[in-house]
Parts: C-alpha cells; sequence; structure tokens
C-alpha cells in the first residue's frame, strides 16, 4: 500500500527543488558548473575567465551565473570592482535536492511493486 504521506512529502520537496531543477538542467550551465567546480571553491572565477573557458559569450555568461546565482548554486564574491563566481560550499539548494533524490529513491524501495512479467 502506498503511503500518502510520504508521496505529499516528495510532492513538496519537489516544489522546493523547483529552481534549482531547473538551473542545473541547462547543459550550457551545467558547463559553467564543472569549470567552477575545477577551479575549486576557494579561488573563483572572475566572468571573463568563464567565457574563455566554456566558449560563451560574456553576455551568455552573465545571464546563466545570474540563474545560478538565484538558485542560490554559486555564490559571488566582490573584491574591489571584480566578481568571483564559485560553487557555494554552503549550498542548500544543491543539499535539499539530495535530499529530495535521497527521499525518492528510498520511498520506491519501499512501495515499488514489480510488475508481473509480461503485465502492461
Amino acid at each position: 500500500m502506498k503511503n500518502p504521506e510520504g508521496l505529499q512529502k516528495l510532492t513538496n520537496e519537489f516544489q522546493e527543488c523547483q529552481d534549482v531543477l531547473i538551473a542545473i538542467g541547462d547543459a550550457t550551465r551545467q558547463a559553467i558548473m564543472m569549470a567552477l567546480i575545477e577551479i575549486g571553491c576557494n579561488e573563483g572565477m572572475r566572468v571573463g575567465e568563464i567565457t574563455e573557458k566554456t566558449h560563451l559569450s560574456r553576455p551568455a555568461v552573465s545571464y546563466h551565473l545570474r540563474v545560478l546565482k538565484e538558485a542560490n548554486v554559486v555564490t559571488v564574491e566582490k573584491v574591489g570592482t571584480m566578481n568571483f563566481y564559485s560553487i557555494n560550499p554552503e549550498n542548500t539548494s544543491i543539499k535539499s535536492l539530495q535530499k529530495l533524490i535521497n527521499h525518492m529513491n528510498d520511498y520506491i524501495e519501499e512501495y515499488y511493486e514489480p510488475r508481473e512479467e509480461g503485465a502492461f
């Protein structure tokens, strides 16, 4: 028997993770994230460096960084007039997404009923 409370919890967690799912679901933003992950959390990168690394235009990088920042995936550190972007080490949105995936997996393992062979 299915657990309606568990399903509601998953529904709520999906809603809470919508912004991060949208943000990291884009291939361009994934390329930016990989560039930031490669450089490490402590250093960060400027828009120009990300542009060189990803071969995207500055406006495109700026747009995608804004989406990632709003979803709390990246953080920006201002040093004088320079902005350094990095993956947010206190990333609550990625942690929420990980929790969602864990809960979803737990629910499926507990309540999944395999189909009879040949049944649709």
